[in-house]
């Protein structure tokens, strides 16, 4: 038998840290958007590398999001959290290059980020941004196995 308990700071911020995929979930208008995305997560904030959108113009009009990470060895072994934040477009030098630093150093290759994608007869576009995450609330579950 298992138990769904919370998960302390500690744990949480180790399952940000080494996962680097999730789910971003945003909203526009009342219309809720979530899609699979890569991360980086330098403490305390979350950084995402990707290209223009439907999740960029979705985080234009609306930078609140979540993003929801896990890791499930199975259906009764499993850990997730929720990280919400504002989302924002960097433009400053010095913070670009700053988070581009984490992102190089978890994700050289950028994929898949940069990637032709084509929809119909047009290439999307590979107008890339780095948005910063900046940390509100965290919180996480986890499964623990009861003896008995």
């Amino acid at each position: 038998m298992v138990e769904i308990v919370q998960m302390s700071n500690e744990e949480m911020e180790s399952l940000l840290s080494r996962v680097g995929f999730g789910h971003l979930g945003c909203s526009r208008h009342g219309c809720p958007y979530v899609i699979p995305i890569h991360y980086v997560y330098a403490k305390p904030d979350v950084y995402i590398f990707t290209t223009r959108g439907m999740k960029t113009e979705f985080i234009e009009t609306n930078p609140e999001v979540c993003l929801q990470v896990e890791e499930v060895q199975n259906e009764t072994f499993w850990s997730s959290v929720i990280f919400t934040g504002r989302a924002e477009l960097l433009v400053d030098a010095e913070e670009k290059k700053t988070a581009w630093g984490f992102i190089q150093l978890v994700k050289p290759s950028l994929t898949p980020a940069i990637a032709h994608t084509w929809f119909g007869p047009l290439q999307r576009s590979n107008t890339v941004g780095i948005y910063r995450i900046g940390y509100q609330t965290i919180s996480g579950r986890k499964t623990r196995s009861i003896n008995g």
